[in-house]
């Protein structure tokens, strides 16, 4: 049976950032966001006013304030891959070869003494 990948194309883009949004309900963790991106904004608006951008110079100016200050205080998200099979299913399988293994080993010894006597 052959498969037939499909190759995956990247226009250059990086990988989505996901942020560890869960230190927010902790009071002392948002109000920090909180101050650190109204300083981050203030300074960002004080900025576009004095020089004249376009609207994508804005939009990756917001972009990487909003970015660089959650990496800062939130942190990544980390990645928990879940075990493909447990210690437990693990356990039940080589219990199960055991099992199987002895009945195999018991069954033909009972043929042989079978066939002899008649």
């Amino acid at each position: 049976m052959k498969l037939k990948l499909k190759k995956q194309w990247t226009n250059g883009e990086t990988a989505l950032q996901r942020f560890n949004t869960a230190f927010l309900r902790y009071t002392d963790k948002l109000n920090e966001l909180k101050i650190i991106l109204n300083n981050r904004f203030q300074v960002l608006q004080d900025l576009f006013k004095e020089v004249l951008t376009t609207m994508d110079d804005n939009w990756k100016g917001i972009k990487e304030t909003l970015t660089s200050t959650c990496q800062g205080v939130l942190d990544l998200n980390k990645h928990h891959h879940k075990a493909w099979i447990s210690i437990e299913s693990l356990d039940k399988i080589q219990k199960r070869k055991n099992q199987k293994s002895a009945i195999n080993n018991i069954q033909p010894n009972k043929n042989r003494g079978s066939q002899g006597a008649s």
